[in-house]
């Protein structure tokens, strides 16, 4: 049966409180999942910064194959004439990342803000605090809520949330007021038309990662919401190397994805390279908070998501996602190390069960 490629986020030694020799130490896990954090949306990433990060982790104990993210330009999704331009400078660090053995890149395609919440640091019962989403307490603003969210950061970069590119807020509002869903489909097929048969030759994998929250907001379209969304964006170009990220959290966010389904359906279709296994918890309509692993602390059944992906033969990579900030942590909001950690035993868990009992 396959084995899991266990991974963790990490955001470089500058920018993280956790060490590589602590990642190092949680059972099983052997993939650290990284990025370029000082390179700016669009531009080229140069060789030596990627080598040099590989040969960090490498020098740690651990494997580089899986980078999240390569942010995508606004320019590119709004379709822009100056998107041919970021578009080579993408296919130029595919490139480059390829010769320093990276297989999977994770990316989203969602127009001017990535991630949504309304509270970093919500607290929870137990005394731990998440991150939590309540719709009705979503600024009418937009400028409100990357205050909030700049605010609630605790001086932590939030991935997604980059200040240069956002200190033109109304300006990149005013860029997109002619995209629509069908228009955003349609440059993102011109993209992936164009990065596709680089990555066939260059073995690099695609992996889309879905909206978060999976709905439209501010007027922006969202088109990474659901099963539909993803036949769809499958069609734009059939290849295995257009694939996706699974992120249980964002797509499990709207309770009418059917998680063990979509895994089922597409995991054996050979699309899904990269998984993000997180729970969440509904605390009303529109309305979650994030949650420890297990199933018991969330709404997900984390059980039938982990069967879905034994039953298809899941052999790619794999990292918990978000967690909460427990035992005095103060860490980046959903990154802190030890609910992560936490969260990775009892996946393996759960994986571990499932090899014993199907033999």
């Amino acid at each position: 049966m396959a084995n899991l490629k266990m991974g963790f986020r990490w955001f470089g030694q500058k920018d993280d409180p956790i060490s590589l020799a602590e990642i190092r130490q949680i059972p099983q896990t052997k993939q650290v999942v990284g990025a370029l954090f000082d390179v700016p949306v669009g531009e080229v990433w140069p060789q030596e910064k990627i080598d040099a990060l590989k040969k960090q982790v490498e020098d740690a104990g651990l494997k580089l194959e899986v980078i999240e993210s390569v942010n995508i330009h606004d320019d590119i999704k709004i379709g822009l004439p100056s998107r041919y331009q970021y578009i080579a400078n993408y296919i130029q660090t595919i490139k480059n990342l390829s010769k320093a053995g990276i297989k999977v890149i994770c990316y989203n395609f969602m127009p001017v803000f990535d991630w949504l919440r309304t509270d970093l640091h919500h607290q929870l019962a137990d005394g731990s605090n998440a991150m939590m989403y309540e719709e009705s307490k979503l600024p009418k603003d937009p400028k409100d809520l990357m205050a909030e969210m700049t605010s609630g950061s605790h001086g932590f970069s939030l991935p997604g949330w980059e200040p240069e590119r956002l200190a033109a807020l109304k300006d990149l509002f005013a860029a997109y007021k002619d995209v629509d869903a069908e228009k955003l489909r349609e440059n993102l097929k011109y993209f992936l038309d164009a990065v596709i048969p680089v990555c066939e030759k260059y073995d690099v994998r695609m992996a889309m990662h879905p909206d978060d929250p999976p709905k439209p907001l501010f007027g922006l379209p969202r088109i990474f919401k659901d099963r539909d969304d993803m036949i769809k964006i499958e069609q734009l170009h059939e290849s295995r190397y257009n694939g996706f990220t699974i992120c249980t959290g964002s797509l499990g966010e709207n309770p009418l994805n059917d998680l063990p389904s979509i895994i089922r359906e597409f995991v054996p279709k050979d699309r899904v390279p990269f998984m993000h296994v997180r729970n969440i918890k509904y605390v009303g309509e529109n309305a979650f908070h994030e949650s420890a692993h297990p199933s018991s602390e969330g709404s997900l059944d984390m059980f039938d998501i982990m069967k879905a992906l034994h039953d298809t033969d899941y052999d790619g990579y794999i990292r918990p996602d978000h967690g909460r900030n427990i035992w005095g942590e103060d860490g980046r909001p959903g990154y802190g190390l030890y609910d992560r950690a936490l969260g990775i035993t009892y996946l393996l868990g759960l994986w571990e069960a499932l090899e014993k009992t199907s033999n």
